[in-house]
């Protein structure tokens, strides 16, 4: 008795059929055609690339890291620090381009900016902004005014040096903000947190919104040089 592996195959009819025939003529056998696979260096060449093209995304319009070069921002901000700058909260500038993706918020007084230096546009400044569009500064000594009223700053680093010749609550050898100085439209007036060691606002003037890169929010390593030693405790560390 034959097996089922013997029974020819039919169709609705009952006749029997060949899966080679078709309405009783031979048929062309099905034949696999091997897709042709990438090559290793193509895979390798296509996820650098696609690498590359998201870090250069990230970096132009999300987030993009810098090094403190000098001790301007102390003790907020050491030299040796590496931190990451938000340039997506005031709104990236694209490439190529004068145009500007829409801000979550302008920058506000207290915020930790990187910008253009207005004297060299090829260098990159850090420094806290202290005086908003439309605010009056004024500088006496160590103690600054905004709108005739004292700003708070628990920030700033004092020089507990008595010859130090800010500490005259009647001294402005100062360029700007010597007399109140009403901020423009569309500019800041900002500051270093180490004000004996700091060129900023008080000697070239304003920064222009346009040239504000972005906030900075974490300092992700840093490295003393000076001891050669990591700095366990300011990795990680949130910039407010």
């Amino acid at each position: 008795m034959p097996t089922e592996q013997d029974r020819p195959v039919t169709d609705t009819t009952g006749h029997a059929t060949d899966p080679a025939v078709t309405n009783g003529q031979p048929g062309a056998i099905p034949i696999d055609i091997p897709r042709r696979r990438k090559s290793v260096l193509r895979e390798y060449v296509e996820a650098i690339a696609i690498a590359v093209l998201l870090a250069l995304v990230i970096r132009t319009l999300i987030v993009q890291a810098f090094t403190i070069p000098s001790g301007s921002m102390m003790d907020t901000l050491l030299i040796g620090d590496y931190i990451l700058v938000n340039k997506f909260l005031y709104g990236p500038e694209l490439p190529l381009t004068d145009y500007r993706l829409p801000a979550l918020h302008p920058p506000r007084r207290g915020d930790i900016i990187v910008f253009k230096y207005p004297q060299d546009e090829k260098r990159d400044f850090i420094k806290r902004i202290i005086g908003t569009p439309g605010d009056t500064v004024q500088v006496r000594g160590q103690q600054v005014l905004i709108n005739g009223q004292p700003l708070e700053e628990p920030y700033v680093r004092r020089n507990p040096s008595s010859l130090s010749h800010t500490g005259s609550p009647t001294f402005c050898g100062y360029a700007y903000a010597c007399e109140p100085l009403v901020v423009p439209p569309d500019s800041y007036f900002v500051m270093g947190d180490n004000r004996d060691n700091s060129q900023d606002s008080r000697y070239w003037g304003f920064v222009k919104r346009d040239k504000i890169k972005g906030k900075a929010f974490l300092i992700y390593w840093s490295w003393d040089s000076d001891r050669h030693w990591l700095r366990w405790r300011r990795l990680g560390h949130y910039i407010p």
